[in-house]
């Protein structure tokens, strides 16, 4: 099974994806694009830019294609596209349409870790929390664009890998 955790930043996804990852060690686990890109090399500035966000979204396609059967994905092309989305309001997500709900049809699990109210994480202003609310509400719209089903879950970590785990 491919699950793929998706969500704004600062919203826990990483620390859900490892308790999941825990909870399936035999699972393969692919962290954000952004550390795997940076890890080979990539230099990101400190605020992404659009193009920035589909180089990511690129790479998060090509860890779907490449991974096994059993796959935990901190990360997943939707979320990339919100935030291409939210950086770039003139981008045409039709261009990249298709790639994205062609190879998400390998996706098993979908898992939206959403901003709670209140919410549960400190945003400085550092943190961009403009730009983290902004990615959590087109996410809400391009889950029903892409017409995925999610588990949304809310809570501390082990209520969220509940949640996941009596859904799947």
């Amino acid at each position: 099974m491919r699950i793929a955790i998706m969500g704004a930043h600062l919203v826990g996804k990483t620390t859900l994806a490892q308790k999941l990852h825990e909870s399936f060690p035999d699972y393969e686990f692919y962290p954000e694009p952004y550390f795997e890109l940076e890890e080979i090399g990539f230099a990101f500035p400190e605020i992404p830019t659009a193009d920035d966000y589909l180089m990511q979204l690129e790479h998060s396609l090509k860890q779907i294609v490449r991974s096994n059967k059993n796959a935990i994905f901190d990360r997943c092309p939707i979320d990339l596209l919100a935030y291409v989305l939210a950086v770039d309001n003139t981008f045409n997500f039709q261009l990249v349409f298709n790639k994205i709900q062609n190879t998400i049809k390998e996706i098993d699990v979908f898992v939206f870790v959403t901003i709670e109210k209140p919410d549960r994480i400190l945003c400085s202003n550092a943190d961009l929390p403009g730009l983290r609310y902004e990615v959590n509400e087109i996410l809400g719209e391009l889950i029903n664009d892409f017409e995925i089903q999610v588990i949304e879950v809310k809570g501390d970590v082990s209520e969220r890998l509940n949640q996941i785990q009596n859904k799947i």
